[in-house]
């Protein structure tokens, strides 16, 4: 096929729908309610790279995402200077401050809806630098998620039936 077709392909790919690609597997989804325990909120990551944070799992209103790297800050010991600009971050486990899922949380992540396009979905990962979109309804009610990692799976099986590279013999 030529670079044409490979050109058509990503632009189909560009076109498609979130609800279309997304990851629907409610009962896959890393979700803890904001009120969790932090050790609940460690069980979940030893698995996965992130947990949504909900308001409570009955109406699954999306208030938060905690990663990997949210959680750097409660591992790492807290190294406070004799003085400080501005307030300090204490939410080291050294301080006992951290109890909750909310109090480690990103609050509003970046959040897509299911009729969004993927290349909306794209540039919002490449603009925030995330890997990892939670697709919400209009109340803010986690219907799923979407990842890099997901569309480049999607990305790769459709390139099966159709070369993306020019081939230099034609």
């Amino acid at each position: 096929m030529s670079k044409n077709g490979g050109n058509r392909l990503l632009t189909e790919f560009y076109d498609l729908r979130v609800k279309d690609v997304m990851d629907k597997r409610k009962w896959d989804l890393p979700v803890v309610e904001k009120n969790a325990n932090v050790s609940e909120v460690f069980s979940i990551l030893t698995g996965k790279h992130h947990v949504w944070v909900v308001e409570n799992k009955k109406n699954m209103r999306l208030v938060g995402v905690i990663t990997e790297h949210d959680v750097l800050s409660l591992l790492s010991p807290a190294n406070l200077p004799s003085y400080v600009f501005g307030k300090p971050d204490l939410r080291s486990l050294q301080y006992g401050l951290v109890k909750t899922a909310q109090d480690v949380m990103s609050k509003k992540p970046v959040a897509s809806s299911p009729d969004e396009k993927v290349i909306e979905v794209l540039n919002k990962m490449r603009r925030y630098k995330v890997r990892r979109v939670p697709v919400v309804d209009e109340n803010h009610k986690l219907l799923g998620e979407i990842t890099l990692h997901h569309l480049i799976c999607k990305y790769h099986k459709a390139t099966q039936y159709y070369s993306i590279v020019e081939n230099s013999e034609e």
